[in-house]
C-alpha cells in the first residue's frame, strides 16, 4: 500500500508545486522588466516590485484561480456534487449490486518505482534545509534580543531631541523608543509592531550633529516604510523556498533598493549629499560589523554603490501618468487573468456537466425502452454496466438525480406525477459505445453516461430546466477525535457475488442497503460513495471531507426517523414502507458510534434544477 499513497502523493504535490515554482519565476522575471523600465524613477518603485515577486512565492495563482471558480459558482448556482450516483435502494428485502464511483477508483499507478521512493528524500532534504534556515534566523534574532536585554533605555540627551524633532516634523504621532547598546552593532530598528532603535554607546562622539541627524533620518524612513516586517516575509519565503537560487537573489534586490530608497527619501528632506555620505562611513568605522537581516540598519547594500549613487547628482524621476498607468494594468492582470482563468474553467466544467450541453456531443442509446410500471410491489432497481442501465418501479425524479448528481431538495419545479409514476426502463449502448467506455477512466466514463442519460430525459419526457442558486443545509462527513473505525479492504478481495474490490482486478465494491429497517452493509466501498449513499438518506448533499482515500468494509444500523422514512416515501412514491422500532440509535449517532465518522451540519450556496418543462413519455 505504501507505494500507492506515494504515488498519490507525489502525482498530488509534483504537478502544483513545479506550476507554482514557474509561474512565481515568470512573475519575478517580469517585475525584473519592470524595474528596468524605471531605472531611473526612484528605487521605491522598483523595491515593491521586487517585494511583490517574493510576496508571490507564498501565494500560487491557484488561490485566485480558485476564487474565479467560487465567482462561478456563487453566480451560477451549480453548487451541485459531482459524481454520478450509482446506488441501489429497495424496501423491505435487501438486495446487491455492484456501485461505481469516480473517488472511490484510486488513480492510476503511473508513476515509476525510482521517482515514488525517491519522494521521501526529497522531502528530507526540503526538511533540512528549511530547518537550517530557520536555525540561522534565529541565531541573529537571539543575538539581537540578547543585545536589546542588555541595553538601557535613553530618555534625555542630543540623541533624543533630535529623533523627538524628527518624530515631530515627520508627523509620527508615537515615539519610539531608544536603546543604549554596549555592542558593536551599528545603529538599527528592531521589532515589527513596536520598533526600537538601537544606539550604539559611544558613536555619538564621533558624530556632529549634522551626522546625527542623517542617521536617525534614515532610520525613522525604515520605520515609516515598515522594512522590518518586509524582511520579515522574505525570510519566510527564503525558508521555505531555499532550494531556488532566485529567492536569495531577490533578497539581495531588496536590500539594495530599500537602502537607496531610504537614501532618497533623507536627500529629500533637504540633508546635504556630503554629510549625509559622512555619516554613513563614520558609522562604519566605528561599528566594523556587518547589518543583519532582521534589522534595518543604515549601511545596509552595496556600499562603495550606495555612496556614489549619494554623491551623484542624478535626478530621480517621479512616476509619470504613463508609468503609474503601466504598474496598474501590470498589478490588475496578474491578479485578474488566474480569476477569470478559473471563472470560465469552472463555467465550462458546469455547462457541460449540467443541462447546457447535454444531448449535443452525447451518443444516444441505440434502444431504449420506457413503460409505466404495472407493479403493485415497491421495489426500485438501477443497475448501469458498460452495456447500458436498467431501472425497475423508478420514477423520473429519482433519474434527474442520477443524470445530474443532485437530491431531492435541488429539484424544483416539477409536477406531482415525475416523483409518483414510476417506470421500467431498459436502455443499451452501441458496441463502440461500449467498448469505448470499457477503457475510459471512472471519472470519464461517468461523464459519459450522465450526458446520455441527460440526452435520454429530453428525448423522452422532453425535460428543459435551467439553474438558480439557493442557500441549503448540506452536511460534512469528517473524522471524529478518535481514530475512524472501517476495517480497509484488503486487495483482490473476492465477494459473495464474485466480484473483485477496487483494489483487484478493478471491479466495484458492493453494497446492500435496507432503507425501512436502516441497515447498510458496504464491501469495498469509498468514503465519497457513503457520503453519497447518505445524501439519498438524508435528501440533503453530504460532502467528503474525511480525508480518506481507501476502499472500505463496514456495516451501518440505524433507526429511521420520520424525516428519513418522509425522504424514501417521496423518493419510492409508496407508503408501502414497514414499521421501525424508535429503540435503536440515529444514523447521526450511528455514524459516530459504530464507525468514528461525523456527521456536521452547515449551510451554503447550493445549486438547484428548475424544470421549465417535462412531459410524460409515449408508450412504445
Amino acid at each position: 500500500m505504501i507505494p500507492k499513497y506515494l504515488s498519490a502523493m507525489w502525482e498530488a504535490i509534483a504537478p502544483a508545486l513545479g506550476d507554482h515554482l514557474w509561474q512565481s519565476t515568470l512573475f519575478a522575471a517580469t517585475a525584473g522588466l519592470l524595474t528596468l523600465v524605471l531605472r531611473k524613477n526612484h528605487a521605491r518603485a522598483r523595491y515593491w516590485l521586487w517585494l511583490a515577486a517574493s510576496v508571490k512565492f507564498l501565494i500560487p495563482f491557484s488561490l485566485l484561480v480558485g476564487m474565479g471558480s467560487h465567482l462561478a459558482w456563487s453566480r451560477s448556482g451549480t453548487g451541485t456534487k459531482g459524481g454520478l450516483y450509482f446506488a441501489m435502494e429497495q424496501v423491505s428485502q435487501p438486495f446487491t449490486q455492484p456501485t461505481t464511483s469516480a473517488a472511490s477508483q484510486a488513480a492510476p499507478f503511473s508513476v515509476s518505482a525510482s521517482l515514488i521512493y525517491l519522494l521521501p528524500v526529497l522531502l528530507g532534504v526540503w526538511l533540512c534545509g528549511f530547518v537550517v534556515v530557520l536555525l540561522v534566523c534565529y541565531a541573529r534574532w537571539r543575538r539581537i534580543s540578547v543585545t536589546m536585554r542588555e541595553a538601557v533605555p535613553l530618555i534625555e540627551g542630543r540623541e533624543v531631541e533630535t529623533l523627538r524633532r524628527l518624530e515631530r516634523i515627520g508627523g509620527m504621532r508615537t515615539g519610539i523608543a531608544m536603546l543604549l547598546s554596549r555592542a558593536s552593532l551599528e545603529p538599527g530598528v528592531f521589532g515589527i509592531a513596536r520598533p526600537v532603535l538601537v544606539w550604539p554607546e559611544g558613536i555619538s562622539e564621533h558624530l556632529e550633529d549634522r551626522h546625527l541627524e542623517t542617521i536617525l533620518a534614515h532610520e525613522l524612513r525604515h520605520v515609516r516604510r515598515h522594512d522590518n516586517l518586509a524582511a520579515a516575509i522574505h525570510m519566510l519565503v527564503e525558508a521555505v523556498f531555499w532550494f531556488h537560487p532566485l529567492v536569495w537573489w531577490l533578497g539581495a534586490r531588496l536590500i539594495e533598493e530599500r537602502e537607496r530608497a531610504c537614501d532618497e527619501e533623507v536627500l529629500e528632506l533637504g540633508s546635504d549629499r556630503q554629510v549625509y555620505a559622512e555619516s554613513i562611513l563614520k558609522v562604519c568605522e566605528f561599528c566594523l560589523g556587518s547589518p543583519l537581516a532582521c534589522v534595518s540598519g543604515v549601511t545596509g547594500a552595496d556600499l562603495k554603490k550606495r555612496i556614489v549613487h549619494i554623491m551623484s547628482e542624478q535626478v530621480v524621476h517621479k512616476l509619470d501618468l504613463a508609468r503609474k498607468l503601466m504598474l496598474g494594468a501590470t498589478a490588475l492582470v496578474a491578479v485578474a487573468l488566474p480569476i477569470l482563468f478559473g471563472l470560465g474553467n469552472a463555467t465550462e466544467s458546469r455547462a457541460q456537466s449540467l443541462a447546457g450541453n447535454t444531448a449535443a456531443a452525447a451518443p444516444a442509446y441505440v434502444t431504449a425502452s420506457v413503460k409505466p410500471n404495472q407493479s403493485d410491489r415497491h421495489t426500485v432497481r438501477l443497475l448501469f454496466t458498460p452495456d447500458g442501465f436498467s431501472a425497475t418501479g423508478i420514477t423520473l425524479q429519482t433519474l434527474i438525480r442520477e443524470a445530474y448528481a443532485v437530491q431531492d431538495n435541488q429539484i424544483s419545479g416539477a409536477p406531482d406525477w415525475v416523483n409518483t409514476q414510476r417506470y421500467d426502463i431498459e436502455a443499451k449502448r452501441g458496441t463502440s459505445v461500449a467498448n469505448e467506455l470499457r477503457t475510459l477512466s471512472p471519472d470519464q466514463g461517468r461523464l459519459l453516461t450522465q450526458r446520455m442519460l441527460q440526452a435520454l430525459l429530453a428525448d423522452r419526457f422532453k425535460l428543459t430546466l435551467h439553474l438558480e442558486n439557493k442557500d441549503l443545509q448540506q452536511y460534512s462527513l469528517v473524522v471524529t477525535q478518535n481514530r475512524p473505525k472501517l476495517q480497509q479492504s484488503k486487495p483482490n478481495d473476492t465477494y459473495p457475488n464474485g466480484l473483485k474490490g477496487p483494489d483487484g482486478l478493478g471491479g466495484p465494491g458492493m453494497m446492500t442497503m435496507d432503507i425501512g429497517n436502516g441497515r447498510l452493509t458496504g464491501q469495498g466501498l469509498s468514503m465519497s460513495t457513503l457520503a453519497d449513499l447518505l445524501s439519498r438518506q438524508l435528501g440533503s448533499t453530504v460532502l467528503d471531507k474525511t480525508g480518506l482515500t481507501g476502499n472500505y468494509d463496514f456495516t451501518l444500523q440505524w433507526t429511521p426517523d420520520a424525516n428519513e422514512l418522509a425522504v424514501a416515501k417521496a423518493r419510492l412514491g409508496t407508503d408501502g414502507l414497514p414499521p421501525v422500532e424508535a429503540s435503536g440509535p440515529t444514523i447521526f449517532t450511528a455514524l459516530q458510534e459504530q464507525l468514528g465518522l461525523e456527521l456536521k451540519s452547515q449551510t451554503g450556496p447550493v445549486g438547484i434544477l428548475v424544470i421549465d418543462h417535462v412531459e410524460t413519455p409515449p408508450e412504445n
